[in-house]
């Protein structure tokens, strides 16, 4: 098993691009996916944004003043990975290529949704299913935050004129364009 953990805040959130870089196929072989685990966090301090003619993001550092609770005004939801191996890294490392960099930052994982109606709603899932459900209700709902974790990103680095001022929006990547980056149909993921 890897000792790689990683935070993921663009296209690489979703498990099957992720396992498509690493592994070479969107739904890998059981024991490929048993080697991953998978939570949503969050990382304070930069803002996620859409990269020009392009279907991922970018983050960069928030230089805003900090609030009472010590984060910069501004966070990204994301999702860590631990349990990646070196080979992995190289492959991600040669997907993300020149424009992004990585960097070691601190992020918070997120339990589960206030509304305690939701609390046990992830019991009994892999650890996939439960951070589909989790991100499917990051949307509207916000998460607890959990232990602090150390982690490497790739923070964007291709030049700031290069991004939108827009931020990156997951769900309109899930419903418009995934499918496409997988080379699957909708409902095989």
């Amino acid at each position: 098993m890897g000792d790689h953990v990683l935070f993921f805040y663009g296209t690489l959130m979703a498990p099957q691009i992720l396992h498509k870089v690493i592994h070479g196929q969107a739904n890998p072989e059981p024991w490929q996916k048993a080697m991953l685990q998978f939570q949503p966090a969050i990382l304070h301090g930069y803002r996620r944004h859409r990269v020009q003619d392009a279907d991922y993001p970018g983050i960069v550092a928030v230089l805003e003043p900090q609030n009472n609770s010590g984060n910069a005004g501004t966070s990204v939801m994301g999702t860590l990975v631990s349990g990646l191996t070196d080979g992995d890294i190289h492959r991600l490392d040669r997907f993300e290529g020149s424009e992004y960099e990585k960097k070691r930052v601190n992020v918070r994982t997120l339990r589960q949704a206030r509304d305690g109606e939701h609390k046990n709603a992830g019991e009994g899932l892999s650890d996939e299913s439960r951070l589909r459900k989790m991100l499917d209700k990051t949307s509207t709902e916000v998460a607890d935050e959990g232990e602090e974790v150390s982690a490497v990103t790739y923070v964007y680095t291709a030049g700031k004129d290069m991004l939108e001022d827009a931020e990156w929006d997951f769900e309109s990547f899930k419903r418009d364009k995934m499918a496409w980056w997988v080379g699957a149909d909708e409902s095989e993921w």
